[in-house]
């Protein structure tokens, strides 16, 4: 187990970082198939799932079923989110132009600007965590 905050937060900004180094090779492939006929674009699903894990550590049911049987299914289940990986995901539902292909080139570099903010302000977060263990040991 994690053994206190500061190692969990540099834990969780460490695992969003490569998210998004992944996403923009994600966003990337999808850019540089943008022409090709029946090419799907696909997205990097994370975020939502690491949410739903850390909302699992503090949500508990109102009442805690016992298990007597190995084979009985809990009716809740803590979920570590250092369990979580990055998810490749094609979208098979839109399409953009007449040859089946789905990009929009004009998206994905939207896509790919708000992924470098996201992964600068992340970058920041961690230095300043980092930071702050400086000054307690100045």
């Amino acid at each position: 187990m994690i053994a206190n905050n500061f190692e969990k937060t540099v834990d969780l900004l460490h695992r969003a970082l490569d998210a998004n180094f992944i996403r923009r090779d994600v966003i990337a492939n999808n850019l540089a198939n943008a022409e090709v006929p029946n090419f799907k674009r696909s997205e990097l699903s994370f975020e939502s799932e690491l949410k739903k894990a850390l909302a699992s550590e503090k949500r508990r049911p109102v009442l805690d079923l016992t298990l007597t049987n190995p084979k009985h299914i809990p009716n809740w289940r803590e979920r570590d989110y250092r369990e979580v990986q990055p998810r490749r995901v094609l979208d098979y539902l839109t399409a953009a132009k007449s040859n089946g292909n789905n990009v929009d080139p004009e998206e994905e570099m939207t896509l790919a600007l708000q992924n470098q903010m996201t992964y600068t302000l992340l970058a920041a977060a961690e230095s300043f965590e980092f930071s702050q263990i400086n000054l307690v040991l100045r």
